[in-house]
């Protein structure tokens, strides 16, 4: 077994789930430049998380679309795009099939004269 493997500085902070509004205070190494005041008056470290056990739909049971980043938002957007750049191309294949015309050979000209 390695030596010197785990971390030694553990100490009391704040975990806060900014969806949920649930806060729970634990044992951690995890840095944070932000503190809090806790229910029993002192001051904790605060570490910010996106999800937890009470907003995850696995927990919670129901399916709700947690989006901090507004990644759903840029996937719809490149889908709308890229059915519109599809649409254009059809629209412009179908107009380029509409105006050519067929050829005329050479002997068809000289007896249309």
């Amino acid at each position: 077994m390695k030596r010197d493997l785990h971390p030694k500085e553990y100490r009391l902070v704040v975990f806060q789930d900014e969806a949920a509004g649930f806060s729970f205070l634990t044992r951690s190494t995890a840095e944070s430049t932000e503190t809090i005041k806790w229910e029993d008056g002192q001051e904790y470290p605060l570490v910010k998380i996106y999800i937890s056990s009470q907003s995850h739909p696995f927990f919670t049971g129901e399916e709700k679309i947690i989006d901090t980043e507004g990644r759903v938002d840029r996937f719809a957007a490149r889908m709308k795009a890229a059915a519109d750049a599809k649409a254009k191309k059809a629209a412009k294949l179908a107009e380029k099939k509409v105006v050519k015309k067929p050829a005329a050979k050479p002997d068809e000209e000289k007896t249309a004269e």
